[in-house]
This record gives C-alpha cells, sequence and structure tokens, in this order.
C-alpha cells in the first residue's frame, strides 16, 4: 500500500480528551496494565483466565507447538454456562437483574440471575430430551428476545456447539449454514417485530429444514408474535410447552477449553460462508476481560446496554457471554432505533438509566441526521462510558457522540475487532487513554497488532499498510469449521507467521492506531491509494452532511474515480453550489487528488439489517452494472431510488 503525503491530514487529528479523573481515579484497569502485560504476555491472560471460575484449573496456558492453530489453557475444564450464570447465583447476586428485555410493541420484562438460571437449566433439559448431546450442534434463528441468550447458554451448558444466523438472512442463507454445520435441532420463534409490525422467522425455517438432506430432527418454536404457523408434528415443537415441563435443576458438566463453544458464519468474499469456530476457555477469558477493562464495568452499580443483534460477534461476545461472565445487569432491546420514534433509544437510557452504551457509528451517524433536538429531550446524565463498534467512527461522528449523547464529558471508546478475533483488540482504555477522535489507538494489554507493508516490515509511524496481529491471543478463531486449508489460505498466508485481518490502517505521528476499513475499499486514482473511511469522514466533517458513503469506479483516465453518495443534514438543500463546496471541502482536507469525481445527495444509503454499508451495490450503481444480491438489505428499493438519480449527478470535469 504506497503511501500518499497528501492524505495524512485526517491523521493529524488535534482534538483530545483525557479520561475523566473519578473515572482514572477508580478505573478497573491502569497504565500498568501495558507494562505488565508486556514483560509477561502468557503470564497476564493466565492471571485473566483466573477471573473465571474452573472445575479443574488449567497448568499450562499456551500451547503454539502447531502453529497457527492454537490451544489455550487446554488442560483446564470449565463450564461456560456455570460460568455465566450459576456462579453469580452461588455468590449471592440471584437478585441482580441479568436481563432488562424492552420490546419493540413496549412490553418489557426483567430477568435476575436465579430465573435465567432456572431457564437456561429447563432449556437445557430439555435439548437433552430431544436426543442433542455433546459436539452435537444446534441453529439458532431468532429475534432479540431473552429466549435467544437462553438457547445460547443452554447449549454451552451441555456441550453442543450453537450456530447463531441471523433472523434477517433467508431461507437460503439459513440452509446453506444448517448444511455446512450439521445441525440437528433449530431454535426460532414465530416471527419478531420490526418497525411496529410482526416479522415472521418460521416460514424460513421451514423453507430451509425441507431441502433435500438436511439434518434437522426438531424444530424448537418461541412463541413472540401470535402469528399463524405451519406446523409439521413429529418434528416441531413449542418452546414454552417443552420447557416448562422440564426440572429447573441441571448439573453443568465441564468440558475442556478448547471444546468447541459456537460456529458464527461470515460472508466469504467467494463461494461459500465461513464457518468461524470459537472454542470455550480462551474465548470466555478474552471476552470477559475486554468487556470489564474496555467498559470499566462495575457489575454493582452499572446498567450496560449493547444494540447490537445476537446474530453478529458483537451480540455473541457482548450481550451475552462477556456480560453475563462479569455479571453485568443490561439491557436488551428487540426494536429499531425509530419505532416508534426517533428517540426510542434514548427513551430507554433514560428508563433504565443505562451507564454504558455501545453501539455502531452507523447509528451514530444516523441519529446526526435526525438532529441534535431528538437526543436532547432525554436525561442521559446516566452515561459514563460510550463505545462504538463495527467500521471506523469518522472523528466528526465522534464529536457529535460525546457532545450529545455523552454530555461532553463521557469517554468513547472506538473499538476495533472482527468475527474472527472473538474479542476487542485494540481500544483505548477509559480510564487510561488520552482519547483521539477516529482513532482506534493502541492494543488492549496482551495484544500484539501492528501495521506493515507489502513486504511485511512495520512501517514507522506516520505511514500505512495493513493490520496484522503478530502473537495468538486467547479468543482467537481456532479454524473454519471443516476447512482447515481455507482457515490457513484466508488468514495466514498473506505475510508469513502473521494473521492479517484483511484491514488497511495507519500508525499516526504518535505511533497510534487509525483503521481504514477493509484493504477492499481502498482506491487506486492516479496510483495513490486512497482509503473509503477517508473520504467519507472528510465529507462527514462538513457541517451539511450527515452520512457518507464512498466508491471506486473504473474510469479511464484515473484507473478508479472517486463516487460519494452523501445523505444531507436536515437543513441543507442538494444544489450544484453544496456539491462543488463538498468536492472542494474534500480536497481542501486531504489534497485534490481525493477529491470526488461525483457526489450523489441521496436520501438513504443502503444497509444491511446490522447496519453495514453496502459499498458493492453502490460500486455496481456508479459503473453501471446490474446490481449484486440485495436480499439482505434493510430496504432495497433505495437501490431504485439511487439508480433512478445517478445520470442526473454531475460529474467534476
Amino acid at each position: 500500500m504506497s503511501e500518499n503525503p497528501s492524505l495524512s491530514n485526517l491523521l493529524k487529528e488535534e482534538r483530545r480528551f483525557a479520561p475523566p479523573a473519578e473515572l482514572a481515579a477508580q478505573a478497573n484497569v491502569t497504565a500498568e496494565a501495558y507494562e505488565q502485560a508486556k514483560a509477561d504476555r502468557l503470564g497476564f491472560w493466565a492471571e485473566q483466565a483466573r477471573r473465571l471460575t474452573w472445575a479443574t484449573e488449567p497448568t499450562e496456558t499456551l500451547d503454539w507447538s502447531n502453529p497457527p492453530f492454537a490451544k489455550w489453557f487446554q488442560d483446564g475444564r470449565l463450564n461456560v454456562a456455570y460460568n455465566c450464570v450459576d456462579r453469580h447465583v452461588e455468590a449471592g447476586n440471584g437478585d441482580r437483574v441479568a436481563i432488562h428485555f424492552e420490546g419493540e410493541p413496549g412490553d418489557s420484562r426483567s430477568i435476575t440471575y436465579a430465573e435465567l438460571k432456572d431457564e437456561v437449566s429447563r432449556a437445557a433439559n430439555a435439548l437433552l430430551e430431544l436426543g442433542v448431546r455433546k459436539g452435537d450442534r444446534v441453529a439458532v434463528y431468532m429475534p432479540m428476545i431473552p429466549e435467544t441468550a437462553i438457547a445460547m447458554l443452554a447449549c454451552a451448558r451441555i456441550g453442543a456447539a450453537h450456530s447463531v444466523v441471523f433472523g434477517g438472512f433467508s431461507a437460503d442463507a439459513l440452509a446453506t449454514r444448517i448444511e455446512d454445520a450439521d445441525a440437528r435441532v433449530v431454535i426460532t420463534a414465530d416471527g419478531g417485530y420490526r418497525r411496529g409490525k410482526p416479522s415472521a422467522l418460521k416460514p424460513a425455517v421451514d423453507d430451509a429444514v425441507s431441502r433435500e438432506g438436511t439434518t434437522v430432527e426438531h424444530v424448537v418454536v418461541v412463541r413472540r408474535t401470535g402469528q399463524e404457523v405451519a406446523w409439521t408434528e413429529g418434528r416441531d415443537v413449542w418452546w414454552h410447552e417443552l420447557t416448562q415441563k422440564q426440572p429447573a435443576e441441571h448439573t453443568a458438566e465441564a468440558f475442556e477449553a478448547e471444546h468447541p463453544l459456537f460456529i458464527l458464519y461470515t460472508s466469504g468474499t467467494t463461494g461459500r460462508p465461513k464457518g468461524i469456530l470459537h472454542t470455550s476457555g480462551g474465548y470466555l477469558t478474552q471476552v470477559a476481560y475486554t468487556h470489564w477493562s474496555v467498559f470499566d464495568l462495575k457489575p454493582e452499580t452499572d446498567v450496560y446496554w449493547c444494540t447490537a443483534d445476537v446474530g453478529w460477534v458483537t451480540g455473541h461476545s457482548y450481550i451475552v457471554y462477556g456480560p453475563l461472565a462479569n455479571g453485568a445487569t443490561q439491557v436488551m432491546y428487540e426494536g429499531t432505533p425509530d419505532t416508534p420514534h426517533q428517540g426510542r433509544f434514548w427513551e430507554i437510557v433514560q428508563k433504565y438509566k443505562v451507564s454504558i452504551l455501545y453501539t455502531a457509528p452507523t447509528a451514530i451517524r444516523t441519529f446526526m441526521k435526525w438532529g441534535d433536538d431528538i437526543p436532547a429531550k432525554f436525561d442521559l446524565s446516566s452515561l459514563r462510558v460510550l463505545g462504538s463498534v463495527g467500521e471506523p467512527i469518522n472523528p466528526e461522528a465522534w464529536i457529535w457522540y460525546r457532545k450529545h449523547i455523552g454530555g461532553d464529558r463521557t469517554p468513547v471508546v472506538d473499538t476495533w475487532w472482527q468475527t474472527e478475533t472473538g474479542g476487542i483488540m485494540i481500544s483505548p482504555l477509559p480510564g487510561v487513554t488520552e482519547a483521539k477522535p477516529g482513532s482506534a489507538q493502541r492494543p488492549l494489554p496482551g495484544i500484539a497488532a501492528t501495521v506493515v507493508d507489502d513486504e511485511a516490515t512495520e512501517v514507522p509511524d506516520g505511514g500505512g499498510g495493513y493490520l496484522v496481529l503478530t502473537e495468538p491471543w486467547p479468543s482467537m478463531l481456532r479454524t473454519i469449521w471443516g476447512d482447515d486449508q481455507r482457515f490457513l489460505d484466508t488468514y495466514w498466508s498473506r505475510f508469513e507467521g502473521k494473521y492479517f485481518a484483511g484491514d488497511g490502517a495507519k500508525k499516526d505521528d504518535d505511533g497510534d492506531i487509525w483503521l481504514l476499513g477493509r484493504v477492499d475499499d481502498v482506491m487506486l486514482v492516479s496510483g495513490h491509494n486512497i482509503s473509503t473511511t477517508e473520504v467519507e469522514s472528510a465529507l462527514v466533517s462538513h457541517p451539511s452532511v450527515a452520512e457518507a458513503a464512498v466508491v471506486g469506479a473504473a474510469d479511464e483516465t484515473t484507473g478508479q474515480a472517486i463516487v460519494a453518495f452523501v445523505i444531507l443534514r436536515g437543513t441543507a438543500a442538494e444544489t450544484a453550489d453544496l456539491v462543488g463546496e463538498l468536492r472542494n471541502h474534500v480536497g481542501a482536507t486531504l489534497g485534490p487528488i481525493a477529491k470526488p469525481k461525483r457526489i450523489l445527495p441521496v436520501g438513504e444509503l443502503p444497509k444491511t439489517r446490522s447496519g453495514k454499508i453496502m459499498r458493492r451495490l453502490l460500486r455496481d450503481v456508479a459503473e453501471n452494472r446490474q446490481l449484486g444480491d440485495v436480499t439482505t438489505l434493510t430496504d432495497s428499493t433505495v437501490m431504485d431510488l439511487i439508480q433512478e438519480k445517478l445520470p442526473a449527478a454531475p460529474s467534476e470535469d
């Protein structure tokens, strides 16, 4: 990745935000943790493992004798569900609320750790009655309701690996994942609520499991919406009928630390999805530690809310396993941020006095677009730590988040990690780090990450290239399910002995890391590598722009031309003058080479239900190609409106 000196302005962010004195004085983690971990990395992780309850304490921290196939704490034995539930009850915290559930229609319920223990035990006994045993796989295709977490914990309790499939995926996507994992049971619901209406789930399951060669023996259905559902006698069973007849006691068996915990599928650039395999002891060690340290969690007093869906890794690590292992009280919300009104998130923060909020940059930019006045109507004074996850956050979105949600007083932790890494890898620590808007900054204690060039040489401060991980970490993926060679080829072949994350990154003059997104999203314009993230951040820093998505389109003259799609803030009017002003603004911020050839104001951007912008579809439009698969979009009609508008958009001479 060649370096362009004119594109370094974003890495000269001058704004700094020191940790609040009160938080720093009582922080869970201090600056000494970095030095301790550097002096003895394996000793550091062995210490974190002792935060869990083991049936058999591990004596060996890491077996790296056959890299890149790691074994962490392999002679130790534990039960993940016991660590997330039972031990808190045994410690006298059974009355503490584990989950405050808020349904989209407005229904709510709070579940204590004692109640959660009973529900997980009943569900574990129910799975055993259906014939599920240690080593089997169970597919989970559910809305954001407590039964989803209960199902996952029940699988962990009996040693069955779960494969959670996001409820927005199609029957085809579900069938592919069921087949690849050889799942014996599917746990689903009649439906969930989405934008004020019931959204069916059971029909997709019926379609997926009816296909030739299916391994599914039973479909367990949670009644959530009360919709009519087709029923196959002998295969289908209601969750409530199955679980309520079970005893509320179940003795959790301890499994080896490397026992499979879950498979989570992530899209491959080509071909079938990749089944990312995570195991038990190392994964739980890292997600529990990072949840406690990155968010400065005080389980006795904090109310934590991660707004992700359990169908994604963020939901696995920072809704189910990390928070529950730490005995946290958390909010689980079923719906969308604008149903029934655009202040829904802030209403929930106010209702439950949420103190830690973890959400995505795409949501933050949407809130910016809706206006500062909406969060201002609610009491957000309970918030003390804000987190960002999913993609690099633009500096201006970071500032808005801190100011309008955090009252200009809360630390913002911008976290980088992946499905494959299992847990957070790079992030500020809220009681330690002087934060820079837009930068994830430095690897956490015990994590070895850096930026290298094409020759795998670490770049100097101020340089850019590829983000790599140079040492194994406890929550790392162990392989791609059923395909060790694909695991090697995908993650370990680009740079010998190093895990290549697939992301571009730069170091600023202080050595802090700035993530630039997937290397696929780096454009080559007249021989210069330009990150889509940098151009998007430049556009969002203009007061008229709420959100931007940038793609590189084939261009005969420059190789690739920059095409930008922008959502204007409510008060901004779409004019030729404004488009010209935005072009010039990018040029002034990043250099003339980065000025977009086309800027197209649009009403909405194509997003998946997890909030990811589908840039490949925008690239299809910009290059006048037939659109690729749009089945994962929240609203596929968005692309029709963008296609209609593009020919009229002015381009730079």
